[in-house]
Parts: structure tokens; C-alpha cells; sequence
């Protein structure tokens, strides 16, 4: 499990020093920034667990940058280290959200307790992050904030609703909720709201009994109960007819089911993740759908953004794809042409991560070389088709696609590429320049 990661922050540097050297011996990765405006560069490219930063500082000073930090990362907690004489500044630093205060000069032992601390309630308990997040992968710092505080209430059982468009992953995230809470020995169910009939989802979401209507031959326990100990994710709970909201309130209220057809309720034990693409605000106010069953499903919101707002995954999660499908296909197809990915890079993604993921089992399923080539992948993502190309531009395509393999077997390493090649090791340098591919992109 790698280690916990802790951006560090003062204007002093000999301070700023000797607290990371303090950190690092207890087996912290360390971020070091030496102003406010240093810290935020670093957040923009990383999130860390934990914040530490002087609250005297030339130009943004402590309180300042915490205010940054939280209208972004409200989840990431943040200790402000004060002089003495700063104490009411700190006491009322802490009123307004941030974690907590240490008085300089401090003890090793005072910091580090102070650290566990705020760690414990960044990240409770649970399991390892190849566990909980399982088939969630990013980069992203947006992403990345979102996960921090799905880590943080997995461990209660509010109700949440993620919204985002169709395909950004969703259920993916209810899914990680529950794998990082106390109820990730029970069930997941999933249930899609706008994919069952509205004569059935009563008795799928709460049961019957036999003889309730026709065609009920035995008592039947809904997914209500079905989930019983663990989450019931209710998908596109937007599409969810008017009548049977006012139902499902009362199910949230009471926390008891009725089976159609029964007298009797049943007590349910279970934490209910909720998702839609609607506006469900809007859907609210005009009336098609409850404005009291929106707050009650809405204590706590995450919204997950579309996939051309977080590009910088795109090469990750393609690869991710790619190295599942190969295997599935049983396929020995082992990356993507440099032209192929940057297109991929570019593409529009209306249909998000579900979209990206049936382009790349396109590819593979199509594709007859070692990597895929920028033809095939903009063939698979039904692009408009090219006029056809000059001699020399199919030459100069043929050539780095050819380049790129070589390398790729190579592992980087141009002595090799340039005997497979029956080329000198000169003039194979010389072409290795003109298509400007670099041989240290390839080591692995």
C-alpha cells in the first residue's frame, strides 16, 4: 500500500525542511511547497491526504490558503501551525473548518499524534484502495476529490445521490461506497428505476405476496429486503413513476417496507445510493418529480464529471480497457499507435467512459497488428472517413506506426530496434528525430 501523502507548507525553508525530514521518518511522502501559491500548483496536479501549513506566511498566508483548499477539496483536512502568540487566530481558524492548530515551537511526538488524527478522519478504516475503488481509474484531481469524500462518508450510512451524465461511471461509485463502509460484507443491488415496467417496480423494489395479483404464485421478497445488511442502488431514480415516490418516502422514513398485497410491514436494514443523468433540482421544481423525496435522497451529493473534462484519464483508462479485452479476445495486441491515442485524446465522448470502453473492444475485436492504428480507431469511433491520403503523408504514417513498434519490442532500446530493422543505428536515430519519438518513452 503506498504511502500516506502530506503537503507541506512555509516560507522558511530551513522549517519547511526539518518538519518533511520529520514526516518522511515516519514513512510520509512528503509534498514540499515554499508559499499559498506553490501549494495550489501542487494541489492542481495532486491531492494529498493531508494539509500542514504555517499560518504567517508572505503573500497568501495560512487561513487564506486553507479558504482556497476548502472551496475545492472540502473533504481534505488542514493543521495550521501558529506562534504563541497567534493562538485566538488559530482557535478561530478551526471554528471556520480547519482540522486543527499546533503552537510552535511543538514536539515530534505532538505532530505526529495530531497527524493520525486528522488521517484517521480523512480516511477511515476499510480496505486497501485496490480494493474499495476497484475498476475505478484516474488521474484526474477532480476525480481524485470525489473519491477522498466517498472515502470519507462511506463510513456512515447517509444517503447519497451521484449525479452525472449517462456513462461517466456511476454505479462504479455507488459500488466504492459501499466496498469502503462497515457494510461492504453485505449485499450491493443495483436496480435500474427506468428499465423496469411501472406495474412491476413496486413488486420488484418491495415484494408481494402470493395471490396479490395475477400471476403471483408465492410470496416474493423485494430488493429491499433483498439487500438487507448491505446497499440498495436505485439507478436513474429520476425515471421512477410520481406514484411510486411517495412510496419509496415512506419506505426512507420509516425504514419498513409493505409487500403489495400484505398488511403487514417489514423492518429493512439497508443504505440507499441513489443516481440519475436528470437534473433532479429542476425535475423538482416543475413538478415530475417529489421535492421532499429529492432532499431526502440528496443528504449528500457527488457529482461526477463527463469524461472530455478529465482527458488526462483517457490514456489510462483506454490502456485499462485495452489490457482487459486483449484478454478476454485472447488477443496479443499491445498498446495504441501515437497517432491512434491522441485521437482518442481528442474525441468528443458524449456517451463518456461506457463510450471510450465499446470503442476500445472495437479495436481490439477488429484489430490484426501489435498496436492499434490511428485507421482503426477512427473507424471504431465512427468518425467521418478521410479523403485519401498523399504518397507522402501514408508513407510518413507507415514509418512512425512501424517506428513505434520497433521500439515498443525494444523496450527503448535503439541498438536493438535498428538490427530488427536491418538499419544502421545512425540512420535509424535520424528517423527516430523526423518523427520526433523519443526512445526514453519507450523504456519500461
Amino acid at each position: 500500500m503506498s504511502p500516506r501523502r502530506i503537503l507541506v507548507v512555509d516560507d522558511d525553508p530551513n522549517l519547511l525542511r526539518l518538519l518533511a525530514l520529520r514526516l518522511e521518518k515516519e514513512g510520509f511522502g512528503v509534498i514540499e511547497a515554499a508559499s499559498g501559491e506553490e501549494a495550489l500548483g501542487k494541489l492542481a496536479a495532486e491531492i494529498p491526504d493531508l494539509v500542514i501549513t504555517d499560518m504567517r506566511m508572505s503573500g497568501m498566508d495560512g487561513m487564506a490558503l486553507f479558504e482556497a483548499i476548502h472551496r475545492r477539496h472540502s473533504a481534505l483536512p488542514v493543521i495550521i501551525l501558529t506562534a504563541h502568540g497567534n493562538i485566538p487566530d488559530a482557535v478561530d481558524a478551526t471554528r471556520k473548518g480547519v482540522f486543527g492548530y499546533l503552537t510552535k515551537p511543538f514536539e515530534a511526538r505532538a505532530l505526529m499524534v495530531e497527524v493520525e488524527r486528522a488521517l484517521s478522519f480523512a480516511a477511515p478504516a476499510g480496505n486497501d484502495e485496490e480494493d474499495w475503488r476497484l475498476g475505478i481509474v484516474t488521474r484526474s484531481p477532480a476525480m481524485n476529490r470525489i473519491l477522498a469524500e466517498a472515502r470519507l462518508i462511506a463510513a456512515n450510512d447517509a444517503t447519497v445521490l451521484v449525479t452525472g451524465e449517462s456513462g461517466t461511471g456511476k454505479e462504479l461509485l455507488a459500488r466504492a461506497i459501499h466496498e469502503a463502509g462497515p457494510r461492504r460484507e453485505g449485499p450491493f443491488v443495483a436496480v435500474n428505476c427506468g428499465a423496469i415496467p411501472e406495474a412491476l417496480l413496486e413488486s420488484e423494489l418491495f415484494g408481494h405476496v402470493k395471490g396479490s395479483f395475477t400471476g403471483a404464485l408465492r410470496d416474493h421478497k423485494g430488493l429491499f429486503q433483498a439487500a438487507s445488511h448491505g446497499t440498495l442502488f436505485l439507478d436513474e431514480i429520476g425515471d421512477m413513476p410520481l406514484q411510486l415516490q411517495v412510496k419509496l418516502l415512506r419506505v426512507l422514513q420509516e425504514r419498513e417496507v409493505r409487500p403489495v398485497g400484505s398488511a403487514q410491514a417489514v423492518k429493512v436494514d439497508v443504505r440507499v445510493i441513489s443516481a440519475t443523468h436528470r437534473d433532479l433540482r429542476a425535475e423538482a421544481k416543475s413538478g415530475r418529480f417529489r421535492e421532499d423525496l429529492y432532499y431526502r435522497l440528496n443528504v449528500v451529493a457527488l457529482a461526477l464529471p463527463p469524461l472530455s473534462a478529465r482527458r488526462e484519464d483517457i490514456p489510462l483508462l483506454a490502456s485499462h480497457f485495452l489490457a482487459m479485452l486483449a484478454a478476454r479476445y485472447r488477443k496479443s495486441v499491445g498498446g495504441f499507435a501515437p497517432d491512434a491515442l491522441q485521437l482518442l485524446v481528442a474525441g468528443a465522448w458524449k456517451g463518456n467512459v461506457r463510450e471510450l470502453q465499446n470503442v476500445i473492444e472495437k479495436c481490439v475485436a477488429l484489430c490484426t497488428t501489435p498496436l492499434i492504428p490511428e485507421a482503426l480507431v477512427q473507424r471504431a469511433m465512427e468518425g467521418p472517413a478521410d479523403d485519401l491520403a498523399s504518397f507522402d503523408d501514408a508513407r510518413a504514417s507507415f514509418e512512425r506506426e512501424y517506428l513505434t513498434q520497433l521500439m515498443r519490442i525494444a523496450a527503448g532500446n535503439v541498438s536493438q530496434a535498428a538490427r530488427m530493422a536491418k538499419r544502421n543505428r545512425s540512420d535509424f536515430y535520424s528517423l527516430l528525430s523526423r518523427h520526433r519519438l523519443d526512445p526514453a518513452d519507450f523504456k519500461e
